[in-house]
């Protein structure tokens, strides 16, 4: 069983109020789920116990997202040495999600939103796989902006989930969650025992390596 990692939070005198009136310390506030994620596709099963700091701006729609990202990409061996949650809301140096290999080289860099094309170029470079979930309803004209310049990263691939379904992870946000994932034949079913969103994602970019 994977467990992910919980983010230090270490905020200095740099970080100023949106006002930039005087400095603020932001806390986390902390959530938890159990997952248990069966794919299908991928032949993995199993439970993960996973704690999420939440940062002040994040909504529940990007937080589920990021559930979404942890279970479509669990590693399929435990040859890894670590994967979870980094803190990118807290330090724009690291991705939402990562995968590092025992050496500590990040594998498998994953972004949650709409990063710009020079950030995922930079990622490109530095590991061996990039992923990109975007899910809100600007992500056409985010991606019409940014893919001509990605024809040289060979090792990135874009996902887009539709708003409306996004929205609707939404709704299974609490500060304790229990999960069911299902992956079969590509489609992805999210539920609490109570409700279940169905989630389709649709590439926009494919890794070519």
């Amino acid at each position: 069983m994977l467990r992910a990692f919980l983010p230090m939070v270490r905020l200095t005198s740099t970080t100023p109020r949106p006002d930039h009136g005087p400095f603020i310390a932001l806390k986390a506030t902390i959530y938890k789920a159990a997952v248990q994620l069966a794919d299908i596709d991928r032949e993995l099963y199993g439970d993960h116990e996973l704690t999420l700091a939440r940062h002040p701006s994040e909504t529940d729609e990007r937080m589920l997202i990021r559930l979404l990202a942890f279970a479509m990409n669990v590693p399929t061996s435990d040859d890894q040495a670590t994967f979870g949650f980094a803190k990118d809301m807290w330090d724009p140096d690291e991705p939402s999600l990562w995968e590092k290999d025992l050496t500590g080289q990040i594998q498998h860099w994953i972004e949650v939103g709409q990063p710009d094309e020079r950030r995922m170029m930079q990622a490109s470079s530095r590991c061996r796989r990039v992923s990109v979930y975007s899910f809100a309803s600007s992500t056409a004209q985010w991606w019409s902006s940014v893919e001509p310049k990605l024809s040289r990263a060979r090792n990135v691939t874009v996902w887009q989930v539709p708003a409306n379904q996004s929205q609707a992870l939404a709704s299974l946000a609490s500060r304790s969650m229990k999960l069911d994932v299902t992956v079969q034949d590509g489609a992805i079913w999210v539920g609490d025992g109570a409700r279940s969103v169905e989630v389709s994602l649709h590439p926009l970019l494919r890794c070519s390596q």
